[in-house]
């Protein structure tokens, strides 16, 4: 299934050592041992700062060809600014994760709550200048902003609005691209996320998301799938079981 990336939402985790990493396995060694078991990572680094070019160029060099690095926006651009007078730090981000060439994945666009209604108009425009070479997802944390003029705006500039299974957002169906792009978040009051094991049992979650996900492969489409630590609490197994659940459905 050519079409379909699943990974973890980052792979820098001491604490996965013993049960996915070897035990004697260096942090320095956790991205190329990571990109031999998944095709995919998404990459939270790139919420907190803009990377250096060393940085990028140390990502691309420690991957396997056909490898794919989805990346967060600077949160500067997302939750600092909101998107109002960020030109440069967008140009710079941009220049800098286009670096990694053929390995660049989907380029994530997360708002916080406070990105309401009245924030869309800042979006469209932010959008419409951004270059069309890459992919662009939107994930929002607010559900009025749920509605056919927001699907609307994404659909018409081919961004993705984020298909995310959490506690705090209702369910999304709506496509609004050639690609689809999802995140497994989970609950953060219920998994601890870092005893590196399965704290919560998600087999049927997972069975039925291997069900919403035929409608994109018999349509042929890419998705790009993300588990976080709060999911079941240990991500490596919950891409595992959805690729085995996937299998025995094809």
């Amino acid at each position: 299934m050519r079409n379909l990336h699943f990974g973890t939402m980052g792979w820098s985790y001491d604490f996965w050592k013993g049960s996915f990493y070897p035990l004697d396995l260096q942090s320095s060694g956790f991205l190329a041992y990571y990109s031999s078991k998944f095709d995919t990572v998404e990459v939270d680094y790139t919420f907190y700062r803009i990377p250096r070019a060393q940085t990028v160029f140390g990502w691309k060099e420690q991957t396997p060809i056909g490898f794919v690095f989805s990346l967060k926006f600077p949160r500067v651009i997302t939750h600092v600014k909101m998107l109002k007078d960020c030109e440069d730090e967008t140009r710079i981000f941009l220049e800098r994760v286009g670096l990694l060439g053929e390995k660049l994945g989907p380029l994530l666009l997360q708002f916080p709550f406070s990105f309401r209604t009245e924030h869309v108009g800042l979006l469209e425009r932010y959008l419409e200048v951004l270059p069309r070479e890459y992919r662009y997802v939107v994930e929002v944390r607010n559900k009025k902003l749920l509605e056919d003029n927001f699907y609307s705006i994404l659909r018409d500039r081919h961004v993705a609005l984020a298909w995310v299974d959490s506690v705090s957002m209702p369910s999304i169906t709506e496509i609004t691209s050639d690609f689809a792009y999802l995140r497994w978040e989970g609950d953060r009051k219920k998994v601890n996320g870092t005893l590196g094991k399965t704290e919560i049992d998600r087999t049927d979650g997972l069975k039925l998301w291997t069900r919403r996900l035929q409608h994109f492969i018999d349509k042929g489409m890419k998705v790009f799938g993300y588990f976080s630590k709060y999911y079941s609490g240990f991500p490596p197994s919950d891409v595992q079981n959805l690729q085995s659940y996937l299998e025995g459905e094809s």
